[in-house]
C-alpha cells in the first residue's frame, strides 16, 4: 500500500516540489520534462525523481513499467539509491507481480 505525499505537501511556496531541492523548478515544468520527446531528458528526471523522492512518490510520477523499460537509462542517475531500486524490481519479479 502507497503512502504518498499529500499534495498540499509536495510543494513549497514557490511551487517545487520538495524532492528539487537543488534546483529551481516547478512542478509543471518537472512534469513536462518526464514527457520530453528526448529520452535522456526524461531518464535524467526518472533518475532525480527516483533518487532524491520517497519511494511512495515516484509512483505518482512515473509507472513501473516505465522504470523497467528505461531502466538501463535510469540507472546511472540513481546513485547510492541503485541498490534499493534494483532490490525492489527484483522483489516485485519474485512474486510474480505484473506492472503496468
Amino acid at each position: 500500500m502507497l503512502n504518498p505525499t499529500p499534495s498540499e505537501q509536495l510543494v513549497d511556496r514557490k511551487g517545487r516540489p520538495y524532492f528539487l531541492w537543488d534546483c529551481d523548478m516547478s512542478l509543471d515544468a518537472f512534469e513536462r520534462a518526464l514527457e520530453d520527446p528526448d529520452a535522456e531528458v526524461r531518464t535524467y528526471f526518472i533518475g532525480k525523481l527516483m533518487r532524491q523522492a520517497k519511494p511512495d512518490d515516484v509512483f505518482r510520477f512515473v509507472s513501473v513499467a516505465t522504470i523497467r523499460q528505461l531502466w538501463p537509462r535510469i540507472e546511472r542517475y540513481l546513485g547510492q539509491s541503485r541498490e534499493f531500486w534494483s532490490w525492489l524490481l527484483q522483489m516485485w519479479d519474485k512474486q510474480g507481480r505484473v506492472w503496468r
